[in-house]
C-alpha cells in the first residue's frame, strides 16, 4: 500500500469540474475546503473537464479529463470520429499515468452514478471506470465522496458506472435512494454511508428571508432523462411553455422575478423564457424581471438572497435555496430532488419536469407562501443538522483515507 499517511499526501480531484455546472464545482470547493483545513500540506491537483477555469477558480494545476476535446469542434467527419475512438485508448494511458502518482484521487459529489439526463457511455461513465480500474492496479485510494446514483436501463452506461462503484476504495451517498439503486444494481453496499450533499458544508451567504413578493425561479434547457431521448423535443417544448406560463402568472399577479440557470448550457431556455415573457408583457417595468448572469454558486447565492421563495428545476438550484432558508419548489426531474426536498421536510412540494401541472403548481406555490415563515424555521434547524453530518464524513475521510495523518 502507498504511504497515504504521509504527511505531504498527493491527492487528486476527479470529475466533471470547470465545465460550467455550479453544482459539480461548489462540491470541489467543499472538499478543497476540507482538504486544506485538515491537511494543509497535501498536494492538490485535478482532472477534470475544465482544467483552466479550475485552475483560476480553485487555485490548483489541472490537466483534461479527455485528450479528444482538443480537437472539438476544429474537426468533423470520419476524422472527429477517429480522433474520439483513438482518444478512448490514449485516455487510458493517461488515467494510468495520472492516478499512479497520487495516494488518494477524490471524486467530489455529483451525480456521477446516475443517468438522468442523456448520457454517452464512453464519456463519463467510461472515465470513472478507468479511474476505479487504474486505482486498483496502483493501488490508490479512490473515494466516491457523497455521491448520486439511480437505476440505469442502458446496458453500457450501467456497466461501465456499476464497475467503477464496485472497485472503488471508499463509497458514499448523498441519499437512501442513491444506495438503494446501487444496490439493484448488484452492488454490496454494506459497507457504504449515507451523508448529505457537500454543498451543506458551505456557510451560507446569507440567512435573510428575502421579499415575500420577490420569486426566484430557477429555469433549465430540459429535453428529457435518459429514457426520454425520442420524444424530447416534445418534453423540451411543454416544459418551457409550463414554465412561460407560470412566470406569466407570478408577474400578473404581481410579483416580481428573477431568473436563475444551475449550468451554462441553461442560458438557451432563459433566452427563450425571456423573450416570451417580452412578447406577453410588452409594457413591464423595469426590475419586474430580473435574469441573472450566474457562473458560480457564490453567485447564485448572492443573486437568489433578495427572493423570498423560490421554484427551481435543477438539483443545486433547489438546493442553494433551500441553504438559504428559503422556502421552495422542486421541478425536478430525478429522485434526487425528491430525495432532497424529504430530507429537508418539503416533500408535498415537488413536481416532475416531464408533466408539471400549472393548476397544481399554483396550487403549492400558495400553500407554500401562507406557510413560509414556519417553513422557513424548520429549514434552519435541519440545515444545521446536515452540516454536522458533512463534520462525520469529513472525520470518516480522515481516517480511512489518510489514516495516521
Amino acid at each position: 500500500m502507498k504511504s497515504a499517511a504521509s504527511r505531504t499526501p498527493r491527492v487528486g480531484l476527479f470529475g466533471l469540474l470547470g465545465s460550467g455546472n455550479i453544482g459539480n464545482d461548489i462540491s470541489m470547493q467543499s472538499v478543497l475546503a476540507y482538504l486544506r483545513n485538515s491537511h494543509p500540506r497535501a498536494t492538490i491537483d485535478a482532472m477534470c473537464m475544465g482544467p483552466e477555469r479550475v485552475k483560476a477558480d480553485a487555485g490548483i494545476e489541472a490537466i483534461p479529463l479527455q485528450w479528444s476535446r482538443r480537437y472539438e469542434g476544429r474537426l468533423s467527419g470520419p476524422l472527429a470520429k477517429a480522433v474520439k475512438a483513438a482518444g478512448k485508448g490514449i485516455d487510458a494511458f493517461r488515467t494510468a499515468a495520472w492516478v499512479g502518482r497520487h495516494d488518494v484521487v477524490i471524486v467530489p459529489g455529483m451525480g456521477v452514478l446516475e443517468a438522468s439526463t442523456p448520457i454517452n457511455p464512453w464519456g463519463v461513465p467510461y472515465a470513472l471506470f478507468l479511474l476505479s480500474t487504474c486505482g486498483r492496479i496502483f493501488r490508490t485510494k479512490v473515494a466516491l465522496v457523497s455521491v448520486g446514483a439511480t437505476v440505469i436501463n442502458q446496458p453500457s452506461v450501467r456497466w461501465f458506472s456499476t464497475w467503477a462503484a464496485r472497485l472503488a476504495y471508499y463509497r458514499s451517498y448523498r441519499d437512501t435512494r442513491s444506495r438503494d439503486a446501487m444496490r439493484q444494481r448488484g452492488l454490496d453496499v454494506s459497507r457504504d454511508r449515507i451523508f448529505p450533499d457537500l454543498v451543506f458544508a458551505i456557510p451560507p451567504a446569507s440567512t435573510e428571508p428575502g421579499d415575500p413578493r420577490t420569486v426566484g425561479v430557477g429555469v433549465m434547457a430540459y429535453y428529457g432523462t435518459n429514457d426520454d431521448r425520442a420524444r424530447s423535443t416534445e418534453i423540451h417544448a411543454a416544459y418551457t411553455a409550463n414554465m412561460t406560463r407560470f412566470i406569466q402568472w407570478l408577474l400578473d399577479d404581481g410579483r416580481d422575478v428573477r431568473l436563475f440557470v444551475g449550468d451554462s448550457s441553461d442560458a438557451q431556455a432563459v433566452a427563450e423564457i425571456s423573450a416570451a415573457l417580452q412578447a406577453s408583457h410588452p409594457d413591464l417595468a423595469p426590475g419586474r424581471l430580473v435574469a441573472e448572469q450566474i457562473t458560480s454558486f457564490a453567485e447564485l447565492m448572492r443573486a437568489m438572497a433578495p427572493a423570498g421563495t423560490v421554484v427551481a428545476t435543477r438539483y443545486h438550484n433547489v438546493m442553494c435555496a433551500l441553504k438559504l432558508g428559503k422556502p421552495a419548489i422542486s421541478l425536478g426531474y430525478s429522485d434526487k430532488n425528491t430525495s432532497l426536498m424529504e430530507d429537508m421536510g418539503l416533500p408535498e412540494f415537488c413536481q416532475h419536469a416531464n408533466d408539471i401541472s400549472f393548476d397544481h403548481l399554483v396550487e403549492q406555490f400558495t400553500q407554500l407562501e401562507k406557510n413560509a415563515d414556519q417553513l422557513r424555521a424548520g429549514l434552519g434547524a435541519r440545515n444545521a443538522e446536515l452540516a454536522a453530518k458533512l463534520a462525520e464524513q469529513f472525520t470518516v475521510l480522515d481516517a480511512t483515507l489518510f489514516p495516521g495523518g
